[in-house]
């Protein structure tokens, strides 16, 4: 890793959800910048007194240099961000994996709560919240007017105490109230079982400071359920990322050691590096977690199931053990969030930090994922009828302002956006079909929950283990990244 990039890092998507890797960068003399533009400075002093002595009502001069901050960095990419105050502790406790709240991954869309993702097993998931789910009104809030420290803060509260959100899914057109019971939060990040003799399932929901400990004692048990272990289910799906150290020590459970899993490369010299399977590049405290599992763990057949909501970590995974040729990769193409972000924490006003963009990274083979993702090598749809509504999820390539990889035309994707058009008729029907004049308001039914008997997915992953048909999508295509699009 280099003496100069100490990993405390995370890897994952949305505003608060993520980031590839923290550093501690040592400081840049102004002397070696190019000159600061002063016209711009003047003008930005400019509009500051121009707001500040004509607004209609008086205005806090540090909250509006904090959202000039916010702003400028906020402006730069979908992952770049401002934290302070209590948003600042969301953030850090997001990492650990324990706070309390209703338990959603947010970040701010046109002045709304965006769930970026339920936690799995939270009050919110248990709720029914989604990923894209826009939150209107807290209690009796409007969110709009709201900044995501205010946002954070009126959702959270004691344990036990209620909170009613209200909701808006676009992808269904309709506005309806949450009533939530907020509870601490301790995220389980690993879950596993034995699906039948000789295959086991193992998921992971998101990458925490005690995800690689809780995967290597999931994985012990295992193989104390099946010593003789024939294939095992890797499941990263809706998996948004999470620490880089968790990232490559799973990857590095699989891999022959010093195997490299990924590389970064950015402008500065701290931001190049090249990570291995070795335990200074997952390990904490210098003691190497994995050294207790089975030798079988090196060889066993792996299948890691993805989507469109694996994300960063999930992706470094994925890719790292597609091109090693460790494991099949099946589902469909991933998120597609290639970059790094790092935590930029020493700014002179405490319970503040920067989290800005600083490089991409790439696989293995050296194959950037930056707007397209990890190609699964055999495409799966997320039921047997297919995957009707995969087209409505956002992926990396949809963000605005998102890092292109080359030229990229200023078109629309027309395949694309006709597929988003189909699976909202689709949905429309469904909602029709679901609702009597008993019950207007009956929701479309759900996709099974992971590692049910009839996930799909696991089925075919399984099948593929024990060398059976695998039904395989007929519809999936490949979504390009920055190239130009069709007219």
């Amino acid at each position: 890793m280099g003496s100069k990039l100490k990993v405390a890092g995370w890897v994952a998507v949305g505003a608060v959800a993520g980031a590839l890797a923290t550093m501690q960068l040592q400081a840049t003399a102004r002397s070696a910048l190019s000159p600061l533009p002063l016209e711009d400075m003047q003008q930005l002093a400019a509009v500051f007194d121009l707001v500040k002595r004509s607004y209609v009502e008086p205005v806090d001069e540090k909250k509006l240099i904090r959202d000039a901050i916010g702003g400028m960095v906020s402006g730069l990419d979908p992952h770049s961000a401002y934290f302070e105050g209590q948003a600042y502790k969301e953030f850090h406790e997001g990492i650990s994996g324990k706070f309390t709240g209703v338990g959603i991954q947010i970040e701010m869309e046109e002045g709304l709560v965006k769930v970026v993702s339920p936690i799995e097993g939270s009050p919110a998931f248990r709720a029914g919240l989604q990923t894209g789910d826009l939150i209107t009104r807290i209690d009796e809030t409007a969110v709009k007017g709201l900044n995501m420290d205010q946002a954070i803060k009126r959702m959270r509260g004691p344990s036990g105490s209620k909170v009613l959100l209200t909701v808006y899914r676009k992808a269904e057109n309709r506005t309806f109230p949450v009533t939530i019971i907020r509870e601490e939060i301790k995220t389980k990040s690993v879950r596993s079982k034995v699906m039948e003799p000789g295959y086991a399932w193992i998921r992971v929901n998101q990458f925490q400071e005690p995800t690689l400990r809780d995967f290597v004692e999931q994985l012990k048990e295992i193989f104390r359920a099946e010593p003789n272990l024939k294939g095992l289910v890797l499941d990263l799906r809706n998996d948004p990322g999470g620490l880089l150290d968790s990232a490559v020590g799973i990857s590095a459970a699989f891999l022959p050691k010093d195997a490299v899993v990924v590389s970064t490369n950015g402008q500065i010299a701290e931001s190049r590096s090249v990570l291995k399977a070795s335990p200074m590049f997952y390990s904490r405290d210098g003691s190497d977690v994995l050294a207790g599992l089975p030798a079988l763990i090196k060889s066993v057949p792996v299948v890691v199931l993805v989507n469109e909501g694996s994300a960063s970590a999930s992706e470094i995974v994925a890719g790292a053990l597609k091109d090693h040729k460790r494991a099949i990769i099946m589902g469909s193409q991933t998120f597609g969030k290639g970059s790094v972000q790092s935590e930029m924490a020493r700014l002179p006003m405490p319970n503040t930090s920067l989290k800005i963009t600083t490089a991409r990274y790439y696989t293995p083979s050296g194959q950037s994922i930056q707007a397209k993702g990890i190609l699964p090598d055999i495409p799966v749809d997320e039921t047997a009828e297919g995957s009707p509504y995969a087209a409505l999820r956002l992926r990396e390539a949809d963000l605005d302002k998102h890092l292109i990889n080359g030229p990229e035309a200023d078109k629309k994707d027309a395949a694309r956006e006709k597929a988003r058009e189909e699976a909202l008729k689709k949905l429309e029907e469904a909602n029709a079909k679901a609702k009597d004049a008993k019950d207007k308001d009956k929701p479309v039914a759900r996709l099974p929950e992971y590692g049910a008997p009839d996930d799909f997915p696991l089925q075919q992953a399984l099948n593929r283990l024990k060398g059976k048909p695998v039904v395989a999508s007929k519809t999936q295509v490949e979504r390009k990244a920055d190239e130009p699009k069709p007219n």
